[in-house]
């Protein structure tokens, strides 16, 4: 075998676990309103049993219906009427020969107060009146989390809606991290006490519905990692102040759960070894990693089964789901330091994404079993392809975090996450995943082999239509080939290499270096022609912009244009203009970014925005926001603050970051010379990643 240490069954406590595939516990949004097991959210987690993944860990689960609620579409075990539909999930898992354990959690600090505010009012609606959800949802589907960092917004909240339950009095937002200005209090011993029923009733909830294990959330800076953290555990009783008394809750539960489902059923802790809060200007905060290694031994001497090695916390979001930047395997130490001293398994996630590294690392001794939360969301058979030997058919996850994003857009709406390279994540109940193969060998030219382009190409040609996909240039990637220039992005190219081997393996034909026009595309003779022709950096027409030393992204990221030790301004702070701007100053250039907004990188994702700032902030990048800029002169900016006041900023090149505009000059030639003729991905609207995939696959599925 290809991966003998990957396939090699182990035990956790008496369950044996057929491989070392393990995937972790990642929020999608799909269980019912109400926190019962749905069809979407079993459909969900069966094809990952079915696409070979040894261990799966639900999504975290709530462990009552007041302050434990903290978000959509959750799941719960806070009452026995959850039991039945989890159980159904466990069954369909297990027929694929995989085991199931419920991650059992509390958000603590970490929520936001809507929810334990107003929960049980819904909830008690929705049981009157049905269609409540519906009307809930689409009015609160515009939510702008940023209000509540208005001072009248943080007003009404402290003194209209419930405070957080935490440890100790210590709210979010030493970072970047959006959930800021909450009222947080300390809980009480009684609803510590309380608290401590309510995961034992729910593990116990969790055995009865056939599940194979439990467990608990003490990462991420989740309450239970609360009271373990220094930072946010100051109580002053037997919950707080030593290690043993920040340990004691999670004592208290583990020994809990042992009298409630006895001694054979798996107990595994989540657990963050280090908050990394150096890693934003706050060194000695926290839990580092001594004291995290001391925390793994504890929990083995407490008696549970298997521990799975994690980091961060809101506070610290980018290291413990880590944007592009992140190296795969970057903190595997944080295992291998707890592995080496304890004798239960260790499971962590690393940015693994391939057969290869999950080998290494196993070999290695640093770990016992891989954990991976959105490759399994990227491709469902990550395991069964491994296992096959067929590692270049993996669709890796590109760590563009459109996943976490699309998971904070609809916190609030009721709709599930998205995946950038699977458009079916999260619909596998209503879209199979393979294709209707009724192309019956019918001509189609697919136009761009940009994301959109390659993804209908694939799906296409797997239908059993005769693809020809024309591109302009001499590689594939369209735009990709750009947003993979800037340093840290390499992972942007894994796409054009997956997207480019699964179209060929499906027979499209791809013509490089072939310009089309309707003449060209004619001659194929087509059934259907698709036009990805993508978009191009925009250039507005603002006095100067015809300068020389005036340019887009474009031939920055092309290396057309170089500079070096010279003054550069970027104008926009978008991830485009951000990442140009890094890369502008790796090259030895000093970069002053401009933003016409208040706030600099507005409507970016923060953990990917933070992430590169950061960086541009060591680097002495310069930021500049609320600044218009009016003109562009000789080695000089002209720009206009809200306040009316003008100011004048030397440089010797400007950049334009501003906006892509669509490339839809062959749509317009094409447009009433074919019957079926369609547009797609940036050539309709320019927009993201996931955007340009998931039109192409919904236009390519949808052929008729």
């Amino acid at each position: 075998m290809k991966y003998p240490n990957l396939f090699s069954p182990l035990n956790i406590g008496t369950v044996s676990i057929k491989n070392r595939v393990v995937m972790t516990a990642m929020c999608v949004g799909l269980a019912h309103h109400d926190g019962a097991v749905s069809e979407a959210l079993a459909a969900y987690y069966e094809e990952r049993a079915a696409g070979g993944t040894g261990l799966i860990i639900t999504e975290c689960t709530r462990v009552n219906e007041t302050d434990a609620v903290s978000h959509s579409s959750m799941l719960s075990m806070s009452h026995d009427r959850y039991i039945a539909p989890m159980h159904d999930a466990v069954e369909r898992v297990h027929a694929h020969g995989a085991k199931l354990f419920v991650q059992l959690f509390h958000p603590g600090r970490q929520n936001v107060v809507v929810f334990p505010t107003f929960w049980k009012f819904n909830e008690r609606m929705a049981r009157i009146f049905p269609p409540y959800w519906n009307l809930y949802f689409k009015a609160t589907a515009n939510f702008d989390e940023s209000a509540m960092d208005d001072p009248k917004m943080v007003k009404r909240m402290k003194k209209y809606m419930k405070p957080l339950l935490a440890p100790s009095a210590v709210p979010c937002g030493l970072g970047d991290n959006p959930i800021r200005n909450q009222n947080t209090v300390p809980m009480t011993r009684d609803q510590i006490k309380t608290l401590i029923g309510q995961f034992v009733s729910a593990a116990g909830r969790v055995k009865k519905a056939g599940a194979d294990g439990v467990e608990l959330h003490a990462a991420h800076g989740y309450l239970l990692q609360q009271f373990l953290s220094p930072y946010t555990n100051r109580r002053e009783d037997e919950y707080g102040g030593s290690l043993e008394n920040r340990m004691r809750l999670l004592r208290e539960i583990i020994e809990g759960i042992r009298r409630e489902c006895g001694s054979d059923f798996p107990i595994s802790v989540r657990l963050t070894v280090e908050e990394f809060y150096d890693k934003i200007g706050y060194p000695g905060q926290g839990i580092t990693l001594d004291e995290g290694v001391k925390m793994a031994k504890m929990l083995e001497g407490y008696g549970i089964d298997v521990l799975n090695i994690s980091s961060g916390n809101y506070d610290t979001a980018q290291t413990s789901c880590e944007p592009v930047s992140f190296a795969p395997g970057w903190r595997k130490y944080l295992a291998k330091a707890v592995k080496d001293e304890v004798k239960i398994p260790v499971i962590a996630a690393n940015v693994i994404r391939t057969p290869e590294q999950a080998e290494t690392q196993l070999a290695e001794g640093t770990q016992d079993f891989i954990a991976m939360g959105r490759p399994h969301l990227a491709d469902p058979e990550w395991t069964k392809k491994a296992m096959e030997g067929r590692s270049e058919d993996i669709q890796r996850c590109i760590s563009c975090m459109r996943c976490m994003e699309s998971f904070q857009e609809n916190i609030m709406n009721g709709k599930p996450i998205e995946c950038a390279v699977n458009p079916r994540a999260c619909r596998e109940s209503k879209i199979p995943s393979a294709a209707v193969k009724d192309g019956r060998k019918r001509s189609v030219v697919v136009v761009g082999a940009g994301p959109a382009g390659l993804t209908a190409a694939r799906e296409l040609a797997e239908r059993d239509f005769q693809v020809t996909l024309l591109e302009q240039g001499g590689k594939p990637g369209g735009q990709l080939r750009l947003a993979a220039v800037p340093p840290l992005k390499e992972k942007i190219g894994w796409l054009i290499e997956n997207l480019t081997h699964q179209a060929v393996s499906q027979g499209v034909t791809i013509h490089y270096n072939t310009k089309a026009t309707k003449e060209l595309i004619n001659s194929y003779h087509p059934y259907a022609v698709f036009l990805a022709t993508g978009g191009e950096a925009a250039a507005p027409r603002i006095p100067g912009s015809d300068l020389d030393t005036v340019t887009t992204v474009t031939p920055i990221l092309t290396g057309e244009r170089k500079y070096a030790g010279k003054e550069v301004a970027v104008i926009g702070s978008g991830m485009t203009g951000l990442e140009t701007a890094e890369l502008l100053a790796e090259q030895g250039n000093f970069v002053t970014i401009i933003e016409m907004a208040d706030k600099i990188a507005p409507g970016a994702y923060p953990v990917n925005a933070s992430d590169v700032i950061g960086r541009l902030k060591k680097g002495g990048a310069r930021f500049l926001a609320g600044r218009r800029l009016e003109r562009i002169g000789a080695g000089m900016l002209y720009l206009s603050r809200k306040d009316g006041v003008l100011e004048e900023i030397q440089t010797d090149a400007t950049v334009l970051a501003i906006g892509v505009r669509s490339s839809n000059a062959l749509e317009k030639e094409c447009a009433g010379h074919f019957e079926r003729l369609y547009s797609m991905g940036d050539a309709v609207k320019p927009g993201r990643i996931g955007n340009a995939t998931r039109d192409a696959f919904e236009l390519a599925r949808g052929l008729r």
